[in-house]
């Protein structure tokens, strides 16, 4: 029996662009929404930017599982046709610069006028809202607004930037938590909703280990400590050198130190009184690591992570994007999947993580091409003619 999955019946017009409103929808579309991408005539920027540069994967990746049709907004047929489908959507989604949408027409209030079940999502940098709304974002400089950057690094090297988009992926995800929370409402209510999403809003939670420390010292705050502990109270915890790489421990208890200490031959460490319990080890951290570091390096990465997961301790391999891609527990679980793509061709895609939480890891279709779904949508949808839809193209409205 094939499952239905939760979001099916659920329309989704998606005008998301880069990263932060298309991943919110591609997480609708493999959860089983119908998500039609509404691109310009050019394309959406990240597709736009063409084939040959990195953003043809992420474009790949975010795009699984949608419809594209194209259609020119900054028309009065263009503005007319969009209207005509947003009486049949569920979701409008954006995250375009705050009032993009209202210049053209096309705003919020205007839409629920339209059907006043519409969910209409929008996805900023710093909301809608707020002395700082007007200000361009993009992952770095939320990063730098959200407060990451002062944490990221040493206190040696100048700030640093998180090497994954995370205000844009976290942004994302919050947009689409907003929509499922507001069709649930909506059930309940019969009403649409506007909401109003923002990276920063976003990001801001995961500062709650820097927000701790900052309290725990007094309201002083913690420099930038890199793989250390931000509060420079447990140790160890750091990326230690292996005699073939990198791997990071962390004994989140004094009976993981205990183990610790047992697993590398030197159980006599557990009965000094000056490494009893993780304030003291905390004090004398340097010399925790230079422990921890003496052993890991005359050991392979794989020896490592085998004797210290079979004795219970938190501990990983560093690995790169090659070494992910090639792992074969996201490969059984069904997060990663090996494909032939039309452009790009042998890739690795990951699925949705809700998805595999369903137990539901199904292989979505590819990103679409611009404009497939032209006709399906706007013939089909809309019940315009073949020579209607000419014309419109000929106009350069589609």
């Amino acid at each position: 029996m094939v499952q239905q999955q939760a979001l099916h019946g659920v329309m989704v017009l998606d005008l998301g662009q880069i990263y932060n409103g298309p991943y919110a929808t591609f997480l609708m579309a493999m959860a089983g929404a119908r998500v039609i991408k509404v691109e310009s005539l050019a394309g959406e920027a990240l597709r736009s930017r063409g084939t040959a540069s990195s953003a043809a994967y992420a474009f790949a990746m975010l795009n699984q599982e949608k419809e594209s049709i194209t259609l020119n907004l900054k028309t009065e047929k263009g503005i007319a046709l969009f209207k005509r489908l947003v009486e049949q959507a569920d979701v409008v989604l954006e995250n375009f610069a705050p009032d993009t949408m209202e210049k053209l027409g096309l705003g919020a209030k205007t839409l629920l006028d339209i059907n006043p079940r519409l969910i209409y999502a929008a996805g900023s940098g710093y909301g809608r809202s707020g002395e700082h709304r007007d200000y361009l974002a993009m992952d770095i400089t939320v990063q730098a607004m959200a407060g990451v950057m002062s944490t990221t690094g040493t206190d040696e090297m100048p700030p640093l930037k998180a090497g994954p988009a995370i205000s844009d992926f976290f942004g994302g995800v919050h947009l689409y938590g907003a929509v499922v929370t507001a069709l649930l409402r909506r059930e309940r209510t019969g009403e649409g909703i506007i909401l109003d999403v923002a990276m920063q809003d976003s990001v801001l939670p995961t500062l709650s280990t820097i927000i701790g420390a900052y309290y725990y010292h007094n309201k002083k705050v913690p420099g930038r400590n890199g793989n250390k502990h931000p509060a420079l109270t447990m140790a160890p915890y750091n990326v230690y050198p292996a005699a073939d790489g990198h791997v990071a421990i962390i004994c989140i208890r004094d009976g993981h130190w205990r183990a610790f200490v047992t697993a590398i031959g030197r159980p006599e460490l557990a009965q000094e009184e000056k490494y009893k319990t993780m304030l003291q080890r905390a004090e004398l951290m340097d010399e925790v690591d230079e422990i921890v570091s003496h052993w890991t390096s005359i050991h392979s990465k794989a020896e490592v992570l085998e004797i210290l997961q079979n004795v219970g301790i938190p501990s990983a391999i560093v690995r790169n994007v090659e070494e992910i891609l090639a792992d074969s527990h996201l490969h059984n679980r069904g997060m990663l999947r090996d494909v032939n793509h039309r452009t790009l061709g042998d890739i690795t895609l990951p699925n949705s993580p809700i998805n595999i939480a369903f137990g539901n890891p199904r292989e979505p279709q590819m990103d679409p091409e611009l404009g497939i779904s032209n006709e399906a949508i706007y013939g089909e949808m809309l019940g315009l003619s073949a020579d209607e839809q000419s014309s419109l193209r000929a106009e350069k409205v589609i």
